[in-house]
């Protein structure tokens, strides 16, 4: 039987965060004097907390392996998403790069046999100490491809969970109040939506329109219900209360104006760059935003809640460091992924608006950096994390982009949006053996 740890695990985890451990065992320089080259990619934005850490874990690489130079490519997350298994079924493939966590994306590599096993470097290095309980949860997987058991296939290095970002200079400005309650919330929504607001920044063509609509649900959800859609530990009624109420409330939100018409072919990066700019009061979409909204935003004041009346929300630990099986230098990727692992690294990750897996509590002193933290333990504490919507099936991604898509632009009810989200998710199920 699967065994899915709770991500109450990952609380001790995060900002315990290793006093057992002292961060990744690095690897001495690797031997020789021949030029070789690490070709690594991610794709986090510049601004990110990620990429300023991995910025500064590449220079700490080339550092201690003076004959490796490190080729860096930054892709889309749409561009991987999309093309990961024929790129990395050619000559192609990166030696490292990161790549989505969950059974539709990291299972199915690990079950088309593309990705390395790491379950032997995770024991030897210790990265089996440093992510305990929940935090292993996305980074082993069965022959089926599916999350929480069998071998290491990708190793996570942060935290990650959906949030509600708001403008403090626009909830002000409309005598709007952080809320508590889903209903407060609700009436917020409203305010702005009186004043010619529309409150959410959205975006349909990508995230996170389906993730909305997943909070949504699971505002209706228990355990039982999340271990089954994401775990197959029982059936799904996609026209059960959760679901109904996820879209037909997002449906319902759209028509009263809290998320835009127009929203349905926008990409994340328009809703970001919207919400930054000012132009919308609330954003709600995930940590891996924290340290660029930090960093861009100059002309008011921001910050951050759980969702109102919501016991679980979208999270998980982070996207994974993966080796592709075509890698050709495996022994640079996991010297790469050790450095990631480091206090040093992991401490630069938590002070520029990332939720580090193994840095010094001490060393966090970016206030900012302390709130996210503290929300993600709060979530964590709770057995709050939801994984994302997307994970149960691969091309689900597309299917609920679709979906959300004819929710916004009103071509389809919520009953027809739901059956068709129905068939790839049953489908799924037949095809792994449930």
């Amino acid at each position: 039987m699967r065994k899915f740890r709770g991500a109450a695990a990952l609380a001790a985890a995060v900002l315990i965060l290793t006093a057992c451990g002292s961060g990744g065992t690095e690897s001495p320089p690797t031997q020789g004097n021949q030029p070789r080259v690490l070709k690594l990619w991610h794709y986090e934005s510049k601004d990110s907390a990620m990429a300023k850490a991995w910025a500064e874990a590449i220079k700490k690489f080339e550092a201690s392996h003076p004959n490796v130079t490190v080729k860096f490519e930054e892709k889309g997350f749409e561009q991987i998403q999309k093309t990961a298994s024929m790129v990395l079924n050619s000559d192609e493939a990166p030696d490292i790069m990161e790549y989505n966590k969950g059974n539709a994306t990291a299972g199915l590599l690990s079950k088309q046999g593309l990705l390395t096993n790491l379950s032997e470097e995770a024991t030897k290095r210790g990265w089996d100490k440093l992510l305990p309980g929940g935090l292993q949860t996305t980074a082993k997987y069965d022959d089926r491809g599916v999350m929480g058991a069998g071998n290491w296939f990708g190793v996570p290095n942060y935290g990650e969970f959906v949030m509600v970002y708001y403008n403090k200079d626009l909830f002000d400005k409309h005598k709007v109040k952080v809320p508590t309650t889903f209903e407060e919330f609700t009436a917020g929504l409203d305010t702005f939506v009186k004043a010619g607001v529309t409150p959410i920044s959205n975006a349909g063509a990508e995230y996170p329109a389906q993730q909305i609509l997943y909070q949504l649900a699971l505002t209706k959800a228990q355990k039982p219900w999340l271990d089954a859609f994401q775990s197959y530990k029982g059936k799904v009624d996609f026209h059960g209360p959760e679901l109904t109420y996820g879209a037909d409330t997002f449906a319902d939100w759209v028509k009263k104006g809290y998320i835009a018409k127009n929203s349905a072919g926008l990409k994340a990066e328009d809703m970001g760059v919207a919400f930054m700019n000012g132009k919308f009061p609330i954003m709600i979409s995930g940590s891996w935003w924290y340290g660029r909204v930090a960093s861009t935003i100059k002309d008011f004041q921001w910050g951050h809640f759980l969702f109102p009346g919501a016991t679980l929300s979208p999270g998980s630990s982070g996207n994974l460091w993966v080796v592709p099986e075509n890698s050709k230098n495996k022994d640079l990727a996991y010297d790469f992924i050790d450095i990631t692992m480091s206090k040093e690294i992991q401490n630069l990750l938590g002070n520029s608006g990332g939720v580090p897996v193994a840095a010094d509590p001490a060393a966090i002193t970016d206030a900012k950096s302390k709130e996210l933290i503290e929300s993600f333990n709060k979530l964590t504490a709770a057995d709050g994390l939801a994984f994302y919507p997307d994970w149960p099936a691969p091309g689900y991604y597309d299917v609920l982009v679709a979906g959300v898509q004819e929710l916004i632009n009103g071509s389809k009810t919520s009953a027809e949006v739901l059956d068709e989200i129905a068939k790839p998710y049953e489908d799924n199920l037949a095809d792994i053996g449930n």
